[in-house]
């Protein structure tokens, strides 16, 4: 009898029977986790460039799979909100019905902020920025009228300009503006923002943050009127908000958030406290608050789910006719943004939700009032690093001794190791899930069984290819099979 075998297939089969399996476990368990590292490398050690080399050739190699699973977490475990402290007013489609389509003169705006500040809210954070004159100001419609106009002219002129009007609006309410950072030069970007003042604890942190060199700003007028400045960008992997950044750097300065801002402006704090040391930012606090945060400055937002917090949402329309309970607005901090169709920048959560952007800013907040914050800390990542190694060299050292229970297992019962296998990684699973939701760590149990499970494989796959052969064996010298021999009188065929 004759049988034909590809030699790459054979020259496999030897490879993963070379004593018994251990060097291709050992290449695959060190490979593998070093993959795993540099997928997420820690901020501690200085980044080597073979990690940006095999970043680039096996792009999201287990980054992806650890999104996912911190995602699962939070939608079998989303935060329940405890406290609202903080109140939307939405420019939504009621409210443009009504007071007219986006963008306002900047006097209707002022008027809006006016109604807001006369409830008495501890900060207003407007989630809108204004880096362009308004072309409705009594000054711009002076300057296109016809020579023929001269009174009219002079008289418009002689108004105040809509961005005086809402200049002292800004300055008579507790008022923060945002901006967007961007990594590149736009039409009415610029290089600075008036923000207040970053006290840094430890090492100067700059290196570590997410920095831009670009800002898109409320006019100077505005912003030397309104009581603080923030930046209003999310981080966003694959289109996910997952994190968000307390401070970030602009060029050689740092600049706080909107959420930190308001804290600030509505404890009446002068500073925004940053704590860093080598391997980055530690924590940022504010008065008596103190947010711990990843190296980069940023949290893990424990999102709640957009139908547990509709609540906190009001028409501006119902603010400008003076229709609002105002305990919906006293003592809050209030948000100001868009939301009517077609204007309000959405993004995805970790939920799945689509949610207005400004719904970011305001779960940031409440989960600082709540201290309830989602962590990985850097010391996490070796945790995880030390068990796959010990777990993995354990593997090794075990599982191919020939007569150990477990290899006594797989002769009698090979199918049981699958069992076994999806039981362990079950029991996995289910650990980093408690610790998830009894302290808020973000286990990445991803990684541990893609990396376990390889090692594992090591050792099933040629215990599977002996058991194949020697299925094969005895099948060639069973009883029935011989008779068929004599039978034929030939040997059958592969």
């Amino acid at each position: 009898m004759k049988r034909y075998f590809d030699p790459s297939l054979a020259q496999i089969r030897s490879l993963l029977k070379a004593a018994r399996g251990r060097p291709v476990a050992l290449v695959v368990l060190f490979g593998l986790s070093l993959l795993n590292l540099c997928s997420e490398w820690p901020s501690v050690i200085a980044r080597p460039a073979f990690v940006d080399t095999l970043n680039e050739a096996l792009p999201d190699s287990f980054k992806t799979a650890r999104q996912i699973l911190f995602d699962q977490y939070q939608r079998h475990f989303p935060r329940i909100p405890t406290a609202q402290p903080v109140t939307i007013v939405e420019i939504d489609e009621e409210t443009l019905a009504t007071v007219g389509q986006w963008p306002w003169p900047r006097n209707r705006l002022a008027s809006l902020i006016d109604a807001i500040a006369a409830l008495k809210p501890l900060a207003i954070g407007l989630d809108i920025y204004m880096p362009e004159p308004d072309q409705t100001s009594p000054d711009k419609v002076a300057g296109n009228l016809p020579k023929t106009a001269a009174a009219l002219a002079a008289g418009l002129r002689a108004l105040p300009s809509h961005e005086a009007i809402l200049a002292r609006s800004l300055r008579a309410a507790p008022t923060i503006l945002g901006a967007a950072a961007l990594d590149h030069a736009a039409f009415a970007t610029s290089t600075d923002l008036r923000s207040a003042p970053i006290l840094v604890h430890g090492i100067d942190p700059l290196d570590h943050v997410q920095r831009f060199d670009f800002v898109l700003a409320s006019l100077p007028e505005l912003q030397a009127a309104a009581h603080g400045q923030a930046m209003l960008s999310v981080a966003l992997e694959q289109g996910v908000v997952r994190h968000i950044p307390l401070i970030m750097g602009l060029r050689e300065k740092l600049v706080p958030s909107l959420p930190i801002e308001m804290l600030r402006l509505a404890t009446g704090s002068s500073a925004i406290d940053v704590f860093a040391d080598t391997s980055g930012v530690q924590a940022v606090g504010v008065a008596d608050v103190l947010v711990p945060t990843q190296p980069e400055g940023d949290i893990w937002l424990h999102f709640a789910s957009i139908r547990s917090t509709l609540s906190r949402y009001v028409s501006a329309r119902d603010i400008l006719q003076g229709t609002v309970d105002p305990e919906r607005i006293r003592d809050k901090l209030v948000l100001v943004g868009l939301t009517g169709a077609g204007l309000t920048d959405m993004r995805t959560t970790a939920l799945g939700e689509l949610v207005p952007g400004i719904e970011i800013q305001a779960q940031v907040i409440e989960t600082i009032f709540e201290g309830r914050f989602l962590r990985r800390p850097t010391w996490l990542k070796w945790v995880e690093c030390a068990f796959i190694m010990t777990f993995g060299l354990l593997i090794i050292w075990y599982v191919p001794r020939p007569h150990s229970r477990f290899a006594l297992f797989i002769r009698t019962l090979p199918k049981g190791v699958t069992a076994l296998g999806i039981c362990l990684h079950l029991l996995n699973l289910l650990c980093c899930f408690f610790v998830f939701m009894r302290f808020g760590l973000l286990v990445d149990a991803a990684s541990i069984f893609i990396i376990l499970s390889a090692v594992m494989g090591c050792f099933l796959s040629p215990a599977l290819l002996r058991l194949d052969e020697k299925t094969r064996t005895e099948a060639m010298h069973a009883p029935g099979r011989e008779d068929d021999n004599d039978r034929t009188g030939r040997a059958p065929g592969p």
